[in-house]
């Protein structure tokens, strides 16, 4: 069911940074850092999977991500709504649902037997695709999805994350270069924000994670390899 509510974005941003921190989905360590998929180190972790086991939560978000979408994309913009695999899948399914759309979702890549494809459901030459996924750093992950939907016929001008880093300058351009507007409810800043004003971390530790995300690059270069 489309939502009838519409909070202001700003609301919205810290809703959903609040709902991140209550469930334990946003992890902080200064001290013994994570190390993300580049090899690099961050002092931030955050894992929107975890949002699939919190039903209320869920569709609370949901809702907002529709809104979002809607708001600035248009009310008729889409015909058909995709899942990147595999963070993406489940999302993409509880916007279509709400926006009374079809479902699809994109391979990371062929799955080397049968029809050897990227796109699972029915996707058709011209239709609007509008990309689904759990969070974004750079943009850089989201253009192979992209391409592979363009392959079909189909467009794709939008994707729309629950999580937006923020952090890295170039993200933004990067997707626009390939034709993609962004749409995300909250980023790190927002995160920060809430953390600092319910005390869900030290200050030691939020001034750290503080360091990282206003020079991220920088930070890294200072530990990676340590």
């Amino acid at each position: 069911m489309i939502p009838t509510s519409y909070p202001t974005q700003d609301e919205i941003a810290r809703l959903s940074a609040r709902m991140l921190l209550e469930i334990g989905a946003v992890h902080f360590n200064a001290k013994e850092p994570f190390t993300l998929a580049s090899g690099l180190p961050s002092p931030t972790y955050i894992d929107c999977r975890k949002l699939i086991s919190y039903p209320r939560i869920r569709a609370t978000l949901m809702d907002f991500l529709t809104v979002t979408v809607m708001r600035n994309a248009g009310f008729e913009a889409f015909d058909n709504i995709a899942g990147g695999e595999t963070a993406g899948i489940p999302f993409a399914a509880l916007v279509a649902e709400r926006m009374a759309l079809p479902m699809t979702y994109v391979r990371k890549k062929p799955k080397g037997y049968g029809r050897n494809a990227r796109i699972e459901g029915v996707m058709t030459e011209g239709e609007r695709v509008l990309l689904v996924e759990d969070l974004t750093t750079d943009g850089g992950s989201k253009l192979s999805f992209v391409d592979a939907i363009r392959e079909t016929g189909a467009t794709c001008g939008h994707t729309a994350v629950i999580f937006y880093y923020g952090i890295f300058p170039e993200t933004i351009q990067t997707l626009a270069d390939h034709g993609v507007t962004l749409h995300h409810l909250c980023t790190w800043w927002d995160v920060l924000t809430e953390a600092r004003e319910s005390g869900a971390f030290d200050d030691e530790t939020l001034s750290e994670v503080e360091a990282f995300l206003r020079a991220p690059r920088r930070w890294q270069d200072a530990r990676a390899g340590n």
